[in-house]
């Protein structure tokens, strides 16, 4: 019998922690209803199918549907928590900070393209930033729970667009949470640790693992 390989990951700050900027009670509802929420719907789901026992990145590479929805779900949220820190944001480690310059003109060019490519994303989704096939940083907009990962290409960076993940905090100002979230939030070390991966050619870091100096 194949037993489950899934697990939610326990979040990597207090739920407090980010406080002004992301309450305490959004991270409440968000991790525990919502992420925990699609777990729950995707062990339910891939009972008895050939997904059963599966690592969650296969699911994800080989699933349709609603098993694909919650799937990418799970593995997007626990990415875009890495992506945070109490008293992030700020400039990147200086070798990031060249790529971003380099791909976007300059930081404030990867800002601004950062909150306008999140600002014209329709409905929900995430922003990610991404290496493409050619090598170059991009950043794009995927809706729902679609993931770099279905392509096979590694993320470095994600904002979630879901309103859930703002609403309580910003109300309908999605712009002034994607300030915040830039200007405050951002893990650096962790989208740092994600490049120097991706430039070696190894797999993105996994949700939870945890980062050597961070």
């Amino acid at each position: 019998m194949q037993t489950s390989k899934l697990h939610l990951p326990p979040l990597p700050y207090a739920k407090d922690a980010l406080e002004p900027l992301i309450g305490a009670e959004t991270l409440e509802y968000h991790y525990e209803g919502h992420h925990r929420g699609y777990l729950v719907k995707l062990e339910q789901a891939i009972k008895g199918t050939p997904h059963a026992g599966q690592a969650l990145e296969e699911i994800i590479s080989t699933s349709e549907g609603s098993i694909f929805n919650n799937a990418a779900q799970v593995w997007n949220h626990t990415f875009y928590w890495r992506c945070m820190r109490p008293g992030g944001g700020g400039m990147p480690p200086r070798e990031l900070c060249t790529a971003l310059e380099t791909a976007f003109g300059s930081f404030d060019g990867f800002r601004r393209r950062f909150l306008a490519v999140a600002l014209a994303g329709f409905g929900s989704g995430y922003v990610w930033l991404q290496r493409g096939r050619d090598g170059q940083l991009v950043l794009r907009f995927a809706a729902n729970a679609e993931t770099p990962l279905r392509e096979g290409i590694a993320p470095l960076l994600t904002a979630d667009l879901w309103e859930h993940a703002y609403y309580l905090d910003y109300r309908n100002e999605r712009e002034e949470y994607v300030e915040a979230f830039l200007d405050h939030l951002v893990n650096w070390e962790f989208v740092h640790e994600n490049w120097r991966r991706d430039m070696a050619d190894m797999p993105p870091t996994q949700p939870g693992e945890e980062l050597t100096g961070v």
